[in-house]
């Protein structure tokens, strides 16, 4: 009786940590940067309403991608192959613009692009029983070649003028016009911010209310121990796969707003920040430990470094340094609390 009220004060107090943790560690971070831009001057505007806009818009592509990497990581999976599934989905949008369909059309075919990633990706490591990790190496190649090769010119391709509507615009300007958040006290942010938070909602009833969320994070923890409990993990994995793709293919739609043209090569490097952005948030890269708050609060984190930054006048490597050392430490916190729970379970 005693170990067992042991464990369970040690899962509660670990719950609260794996909400705070994130949360906290995003104050810290606007602090510091708040602080230092104060020593010097306040020159780079750090602590403005133009920053917090800026920060939310530059937040809504990798928000977006992080939303369905959540998921896959959840489960036990990853998928390096991220960024370049969702350069590909832009540009089988611009595609679709070039050759005379809607802007409604271009996004729904952006978004069944990425999903396609997905469930192929979901297929081989279902159906192969490789790693994620060797199958999405793979396929991040295949993406970029498939996405050049629609592009064609030099890797980009640009839909006929006035086929972008200005609404897309809106989706991540710093500035929107019309001011159409009443309600002064909150920033008129561009509505990709508003989607990503609608959208991180539905991912989390997803997770915390549905048999499928349940089937996900068991599969995360323990895989064997799931299919003996009757999950169906093949199915599931490439449901979980497929659902992430489509996110990712809906953050190539946001590529689309934001560059206004398709480019195959805006997707490189993107994995790594949108990876990182679940796991500073307390993703666990073993499986079977992460949270919506969490992952909003890391790309919030990775945005705000990007930001204070630039505020700062720092060098970009510098920025590159800082990022680094906190997804270190992230990753050493997240083995330390699997060390004390392995402990106290024992």
């Amino acid at each position: 009786m005693g170990r067992r009220l042991r464990v369970w004060c040690f899962g509660s107090g670990g719950r609260l940590l794996n909400a705070a943790g994130p949360l906290l560690a995003l104050l810290l971070v606007i602090a510091f940067f708040a602080v230092a831009d104060w020593l010097q001057g306040g020159v780079g505007n750090f602590v403005s309403v133009g920053s917090v806009r800026l920060v939310g818009v530059q937040s809504v592509k990798v928000g977006v991608a992080a939303l369905g990497m959540t998921l896959i990581i959840i489960s036990g999976g990853i998928d390096l192959s991220a960024g370049t599934a969702a350069a590909l989905s832009g540009c089988v949008a611009a595609y679709a613009l070039q050759q005379g369909f809607g802007i409604h059309a271009a996004i729904g075919f952006s978004i069944l692009s990425g999903a396609a990633c997905g469930l192929l990706n979901g297929t081989l490591i279902s159906m192969l029983r490789l790693i994620p990790f060797i199958i999405t190496l793979g396929t991040m190649t295949i993406f970029l070649g498939i996405g050049k090769s629609i592009a064609k010119d030099g890797g980009t391709i640009r839909p006929p003028t006035g086929s972008i509507p200005s609404w897309m615009d809106r989706m991540v300007t710093q500035f929107p016009e019309p001011m159409w958040v009443a309600w002064p006290l909150l920033p008129n942010f561009g509505w990709g911010v508003w989607m990503v938070l609608g959208l991180a909602i539905v991912v989390s009833l997803v997770l915390y209310q549905t048999i499928f969320g349940r089937h996900l994070f068991a599969i995360g923890s323990s895989e064997p121990t799931a299919r003996l409990c009757g999950v169906a993990v093949t199915r599931t994995k490439l449901m979980i796969y497929t659902l992430a793709g489509a996110f990712i293919g809906l953050a190539g739609v946001v590529d689309l707003a934001r560059l206004g043209k398709g480019d195959a090569t805006a997707g490189l490097g993107l994995e790594l920040e949108i990876i990182a952005a679940v796991v500073i948030g307390g993703g666990s890269l073993a499986g079977g430990r992460g949270s919506v708050f969490g992952t909003i609060c890391g790309v919030l984190i990775v945005r705000v470094i990007n930001q204070g930054g630039t505020a700062l006048g720092l060098e970009n490597q510098v920025e590159n340094i800082l990022l680094g050392v906190i997804i270190i430490a992230a990753v050493a916190v997240d083995r330390f609390r699997q060390q004390r729970l392995t402990t106290a379970g024992g």
